[in-house]
């Protein structure tokens, strides 16, 4: 059977995909097409290999927030009560800041802004192919609150390579603002264009690029950083990323 991003072929060792661990919290670069948690079909998820995350301790870490299954990048774990309540505070303050990389079809109107435009769940679509993950989103004026910043950082022909950083934390929020404003991210099977043929781009260019937790008070805050998925790389390249050699 093909894989797809429904059925990845991911080896879920997420002991080898850690990008930050204390005592408190561990940060994990997520692979794009794993659920968080498990679906009605079953399958791979983040919630079921969190016993690779322990390194030692008795309890298994939990889940901060989330992430789309089809967004790769920056996942936050609490590793045990105390860091959890503290992490899922500092979530629903708004006080952690997240940064998003996507590549879209076509180019904003302005270089940088902010989008306004609240979020609600969509009635039954029966067009909607059952095979997609993810409730269908929409912005209307009696959803929920949600903004995002945005900022161009490049692009090429009629792609533009996006920093986006969400000021709420709306289902499908990034997909639907970017759509919103005319530039839906490539391979979005829900709000986005056709795929881009022989780019690789029948996978959703959303990454979560970095996350900056103020943990401690005292202390300096966490900053994570996680390197581009390999689906994206050529459509990033082609809009002026540069791999950094280490």
């Amino acid at each position: 059977m093909r894989a797809t991003q429904t059925t990845p072929m991911v080896a879920m060792a997420l002991s080898d995909r850690v990008l930050y661990r204390d005592g408190w919290i561990v940060v994990i670069d997520k692979p794009a097409g794993v659920p968080v948690h498990a679906g009605p079909g079953g399958g791979p998820n983040i919630a079921a290999g969190r016993h690779m995350l322990r390194f030692g301790w008795k309890e298994l870490p939990e889940l901060a927030h989330r992430l789309d299954q089809l967004t790769s990048g920056c996942l936050v774990l609490g590793r045990h009560r105390q860091a959890l309540r503290r992490l899922n505070a500092l979530f629903a303050a708004g006080h952690v800041e997240k940064v998003y990389w996507a590549i879209v079809s076509g180019r904003p109107s302005s270089e940088q802004g902010h989008l306004d435009a609240p979020i609600r769940p969509r009635d039954s679509d029966p067009t909607q192919a059952p095979n997609i993950p993810g409730r269908r989103m929409e912005i209307h004026p009696d959803g929920q609150s949600a903004h995002t910043d945005f900022r161009l950082l490049g692009g090429f022909g009629d792609l533009s390579w996006l920093e986006l950083r969400p000021r709420t934390g709306r289902t499908h929020q990034l997909r639907l603002h970017c759509a919103h404003m005319r530039c839906p991210v490539v391979g979005d099977p829900l709000y986005g264009p056709r795929p881009v043929a022989g780019s690789g781009s029948t996978h959703l260019q959303l990454h979560a690029r970095s996350g900056t937790i103020p943990l401690h008070p005292d202390q300096e805050p966490i900053h994570v950083v996680a390197p581009p998925p390999k689906h994206m790389l050529p459509l990033l390249m082609a809009c002026g990323y540069q791999e950094v050699s280490r």
